[in-house]
């Protein structure tokens, strides 16, 4: 991005005044080489968030800032910023969400986050705990918009939390919100678990595909009322936003249990190939 290009964004503001992009907010630098030594580095240490962080930031979009401008400074933006200023607030409310008709997205989320011992709160706080600087403009907001509908693409797209599902997910989002980022992590760790499971007739990468050519044909999640989305039935949003039955990840689930390998933790699995469980 040229200085030109910079400062326009720069004077950029929404009615109530909140700039686009802030002054002070450090300029996006494409680095590949400091992104591919931290995946490197997360395939050794899959808990390790701040690589994740560090390999997007590496790996800045083009289209970023145009597609913060184009929804932030929308009238569809700005009632969202009005009505939906802080998703956590409204995503960890399980009582409230309990409140919808049973069969809502609501339900279906609360549920999720249950199972799985986790809150909307508890992932702001992870990223957080990072120590990144902040800033009061538009683009703090798309960017923790985009992290807080996290956990509901997990709902709305049947991926679960095992590695493959989470490749999914990445590569769903990169449909709705390009970004190399996405597309090494998902790509390179689909070729990963491959390796790992070697000689399984499982279609990996037949399910990373499909999910990213799902996200790339639905409606972006981060421009919808999240709010009234939670409060719909979820086969109904699901069909609303053209999401259909992740069917080449399920069959990989199905082949690796009857292969004897546990989709959720490849790497203890008896039918893994030695050699890989021990690397």
């Amino acid at each position: 991005m040229t200085r030109s290009d910079r400062d326009a964004y720069i004077r950029l503001n929404a009615a109530d005044g909140t700039v686009l992009l802030h002054p002070e907010r450090p300029a996006a630098r494409y680095r590949p080489i400091r992104a591919v030594k931290a995946f490197q580095a997360l395939i050794k240490d899959k808990e390790d968030t701040s690589l994740v962080f560090k390999i997007f930031e590496s790996l800045p979009s083009k289209t970023f800032l145009p597609r913060v401008q184009e929804l932030a400074l929308s009238d569809r933006g700005e009632h969202l910023r009005r009505t939906e200023p802080r998703l956590p607030e409204i995503l960890d409310d399980h009582a409230a969400l309990r409140r919808t008709p049973k069969g809502s997205l609501a339900h279906a989320y609360c549920d999720f986050m249950e199972s799985e011992g986790l809150t909307a709160a508890g992932l702001v706080a992870e990223a957080e705990s990072l120590g990144r600087q902040k800033y009061p403009d538009l683009v703090q907001w798309f960017m923790e918009r985009s992290r807080d509908t996290h956990d509901l693409f997990h709902v709305l797209t049947g991926y679960g939390r095992d590695a493959l599902g989470e490749q999914c997910v990445l590569l769903f989002t990169h449909g709705q919100s390009p970004s190399q980022g996405h597309l090494l992590i998902g790509y390179a760790g689909a070729a990963n678990i491959a390796k790992m499971v070697r000689g399984s007739k499982a279609p990996v990468f037949g399910a990373v595909r499909q999910a990213h050519r799902t996200g790339k044909g639905a409606p972006r999640l981060i421009e919808q009322p999240i709010r009234d989305l939670l409060a719909r039935p979820l086969e109904q949003v699901r069909a609303d936003l053209r999401i259909p039955e992740p069917g080449k990840y399920r069959e990989c689930h199905r082949i690796w249990k009857a292969e004897g390998i546990d989709p959720y933790n490849l790497l203890a699995s008896p039918n893994t190939p030695q050699e890989l469980a021990a690397a």
